[in-house]
């Protein structure tokens, strides 16, 4: 399952949505050769589709923010941001 991530609300250039997605496709791939334990006979993963919504749900709470946003995580995680 490859959650994607509302793209009508701003323009977004072709080349990025075609990066979000792999980059879906990419963590997709790796939460289950990762943790193989999490994948049902079937196919079907709950515990990996859980981590892949809540990702695109971060992602998407993190764009909504803005650069503002970016700022403050770094520098409340990580220190002032030197550039």
């Amino acid at each position: 399952m490859v959650l994607l991530m509302k793209t009508n609300t701003s323009p977004v250039l072709h080349g990025e949505v075609q990066e979000y997605v792999h980059l879906q496709r990419q963590i997709h791939d790796a939460l289950r050769k990762e943790h193989p334990e999490w994948v049902e006979p079937n196919g079907e993963s709950p515990m990996c589709d859980f981590y892949e919504a809540r990702l695109t749900e971060q992602l998407e709470t993190f764009r909504r923010r803005g650069s503002n946003a970016r700022k403050g995580v770094n520098e409340r995680d990580y220190g002032p941001d030197p550039g």
